[in-house]
This record gives structure tokens, C-alpha cells and sequence, in this order.
């Protein structure tokens, strides 16, 4: 894509190497701690709802509500990437990453007081609206304040910020377990991450690109409906494909291993949940890294396509050639995480390049976010499953599994930015 559909890209003055250093940090740290809120509940939901339905709680009733909470969350971030998508655009990216931020850190901050699982699953929906906000501008914001030869590095960075998260919350949890007499403390540390959101709001430097954008005349059409009509709409099909598709399996397939982690060896080991996530999170935190690195050197097509076969291979055969407290267990969740998640480090770095700036944020958010509409109907498809398989979570996994298999084919469709980067003025 040209950098303003056929004008020229506006002139603007780059952010000194400190500034992008502060915006650097300010959007992995969003990042960071959206993986933390994206990471509660596949290793708390089971001690969540045994805590509040109390007897009530059965194995499949577990099952039912973390696809629930987990599809509450999704349609929260996907509504969010689109509303905070198009803010961003408007109102500048620094400004509302803040908003996000406090979005998801005060109404995840809320679900300590919570006293039935309907309160909790209104409350995931808030959350998720500014998990989904964060992303689309995080990463617009840094795309625009690094020059091109950074922005693998920058984009694995920014890509790893999620799966840190994660990875974190895993450790967290193997210190201080999650259990239905003990889970409210973990809520109530996910509103720290305010702090964040207010100096993104009053310190954090904004796109030069994005200001200088201000200065151009523009069409009368909202970035929504640019997106929607010619000649954006296919790159915004394709990208939603392109982002659904690792979204899906990650949430509808991938994640069911923790509570299937819980489900089979918690009895016996009750951190074991949080060592498999403490797993998963590490290969996470590698691949979201490196995926960006692998479409700079392989070609963004080439590496798309083999991180879906690997994903495929992966995924499946994690949940029907291994079993929670084998030998070979934790060492493959390792390994599914890492190459799985090597689409989260690609993303970052694809996206952005098929958008002019105008745009920007709201096709990032759309791209990536609408995704998690289809992956909330996949989470509680899969959740209808579970009742289905007599709430073997093993067969679940396995069978949504199949999803990144899609990746191996819709990739060909897609432009490939490599070889027609827009030629942005400013940059150093």
C-alpha cells in the first residue's frame, strides 16, 4: 500500500532515539499487562467458578463458564479494537492507549467484589474492550515512532509484551496458588497497571505521523468506511482473515490446555496449572519475539504459511499423543507455545504495512481485533464441545485444533508488503 492512497505521504520530524526509547516501553508495558488479563482466566476460571457456584460446580459446568467468561472477553476486545481503533485515529494514539489501559485495569480491578459468575462475565466484557483498544494503537504508535530498519526488532518486542504477561501471571501463580478460597487477590493486583494508563495519558510522546497526518486534507469518509469499500476492502477482508485465524486457535484451541492441566493433575499438584501456563507463557514470550524476525527474513507469506503448519502439527498432537503429568507434556506445551505464537510477533509487524496512516489504528484494530468475534463463537462452540466429549478437554483442543490449518491457505491472497513498503518521508 501507498502511504496515502496515491498522494503524496505528508513530511514530518522523526522522535528523538529517547523519545521512541519512552514509547517503546510505554506500549510493551500496555501490552504486558493486556497478556496479564488475557492469562487470568484459563488459570483462575476453574477456581472462580468452583468458588462461586460452590456444590453447585461440576466438571462441565467449569468447562461451560470458561468458554463463557473466556467468549465475554473476546467480544469485549473485538468491540474495543474497532471503537478505540477509530478513537485513535481521531483523538491520537498516546491518548487513547491511556484510555485503554485504565479501561481494562479498573473494571478488571472490580472483579474482586464480585458475587456470581453473571457480574463476572459483564465485567470480562469492560475488560476486554480495553484489551482490545490497546492493541491496535500500541502498535500503530510504535510503527510510526521507529524507523523502518527497527521495526522487526521493535514489532518482536512489542509482539513478546503479551506473552511476558502471560508469563508472569503463570509465576505469580506458582507462588501464591489460585484457588476457589483464594483467587479475589489476583483481581485486585490487575488494576495496577492504572498507573500505566495515566502517565501513557500525560508522558508519553505521540506519532509524528500521525500529527503531521492532521495537517492533510482528507476524504469526508470515516476510517471505518474507507476500510469497508474499495480500494482498502480487500486488504481489510484479507487481514481479518490473516488475524483471525491464529486468534482463533489460540483461544479455542491452545488455551484449553490449562484447564485440562488442571483438571488431571491439580488434585495431585495444585501449582500444576500454573506450571503448564508458566510453560506455554515462556515458548510464548520467544515466539511472539522472534515471528517478527522470521517474516523479515523468510518473506511475510513463506513464514505465515509454515507458522501455520507447525501450529497445526503442534496443537493437535499436544492434546492426543501427550497427557497432563507425563514426561513429555510439559516440554511440547513449550513448544506449541513457542511456534504458535509466532503469528503474535508477525502480526505486529504485517498489519500496519497495509494501512496509510490516516487509517492506521482503526485497520490494525479491525484487522486484528474482529478476529476475536469469530473466536468468542469458536470459544463457546468449544465450550458446547466439552459437554460433547463428556468434558474430555483433550478432544476439544484437539479438534479446534484444525483452525491454523486455514492459515496455510488464505495467506496466498495477501499482498506481500515486503516488496512495497510505503516510502515514508521523515524517517531515519
Amino acid at each position: 500500500m501507498t502511504e496515502s492512497l496515491g498522494s503524496t505521504a505528508p513530511s514530518f520530524q522523526p522522535l528523538a532515539r529517547p523519545a521512541r526509547i519512552v514509547v517503546l516501553l510505554a506500549a510493551f508495558g500496555g501490552l504486558l499487562f493486556d497478556g496479564f488479563e488475557l492469562g487470568l482466566m484459563p488459570i483462575a476460571s476453574v477456581s472462580v467458578t468452583k468458588g462461586l457456584l460452590g456444590d453447585r460446580y461440576t466438571d462441565v459446568l467449569g468447562g461451560e463458564w470458561f468458554a463463557r467468561l473466556t467468549a465475554s472477553m473476546m467480544l469485549g476486545a473485538a468491540c474495543g479494537g474497532i471503537w478505540f481503533g477509530q478513537l485513535g485515529d481521531r483523538i491520537g494514539r498516546t491518548r487513547t492507549m491511556g484510555v485503554s489501559i485504565l479501561f481494562y485495569s479498573i473494571f478488571a480491578g472490580a472483579g474482586f467484589f464480585v458475587t456470581s459468575l453473571e457480574q463476572m462475565l459483564v465485567l470480562r466484557f469492560l475488560v476486554g474492550l480495553g484489551i482490545g483498544g490497546m492493541w491496535p494503537n500500541g502498535v500503530a504508535l510504535v510503527y510510526e515512532s521507529w524507523p523502518r530498519m527497527s521495526r522487526p526488532v521493535v514489532a518482536g518486542i512489542v509482539g513478546a509484551g503479551i506473552n511476558v504477561g502471560i508469563l508472569i501471571l503463570s509465576q505469580l501463580g506458582r507462588l501464591w496458588h489460585i484457588t476457589p478460597d483464594s483467587w479475589r487477590w489476583l483481581f485486585g493486583i490487575s488494576a495496577v497497571p492504572g498507573l500505566l494508563g495515566v502517565a501513557a495519558l500525560w508522558f508519553v510522546p505521540e506519532s509524528p505521523q500521525w500529527l503531521a497526518s492532521r495537517g492533510v486534507k482528507k476524504t469526508t469518509r470515516t476510517p471505518l468506511r474507507q476500510l469497508v469499500t474499495p480500494p482498502l476492502l480487500r486488504i481489510t477482508v484479507i487481514g481479518i482473515l490473516l488475524g483471525s485465524i491464529p486468534m482463533i486457535g489460540a483461544w479455542a484451541a491452545s488455551k484449553w490446555m490449562i484447564p485440562w492441566a488442571d483438571a488431571v493433575g491439580g488434585a495431585a499438584q495444585p501449582d500444576y496449572k500454573a506450571v503448564t501456563q508458566g510453560y506455554w507463557a515462556l515458548g510464548a514470550a520467544l515466539g511472539s519475539f522472534f515471528g517478527a524476525q522470521l517474516a523479515s527474513l523468510l518473506g511475510r507469506r513463506a513464514s505465515y504459511f509454515l507458522i501455520s503448519l507447525g501450529s497445526t502439527a503442534l496443537t493437535c498432537g499436544l492434546f492426543t499423543l501427550t497427557r497432563p503429568l507425563q514426561a513429555a507434556f510439559l516440554p511440547t506445551v513449550f513448544v506449541q507455545g513457542l511456534i504458535a505464537t509466532l503469528f503474535f510477533g508477525w502480526l505486529p509487524l504485517y498489519l500496519p504495512e497495509l494501512f496509510p496512516t490516516s487509517v492506521r489504528a482503526t485497520g490494525s484494530g479491525i484487522t486484528y481485533n474482529v478476529g476475536r468475534f469469530a473466536t468468542a463463537f469458536g470459544v463457546f462452540m468449544a465450550g458446547t464441545l466439552v459437554a460433547g466429549f463428556s468434558g474430555d478437554f483433550s478432544k476439544v483442543g484437539a479438534a479446534t485444533g484444525l483452525i491454523y490449518a486455514l492459515g496455510m491457505i488464505v495467506i496466498w491472497w495477501a499482498p506481500d508488503t515486503s516488496r512495497n513498503l510505503p516510502d515514508q518521508q521523515g524517517e531515519n
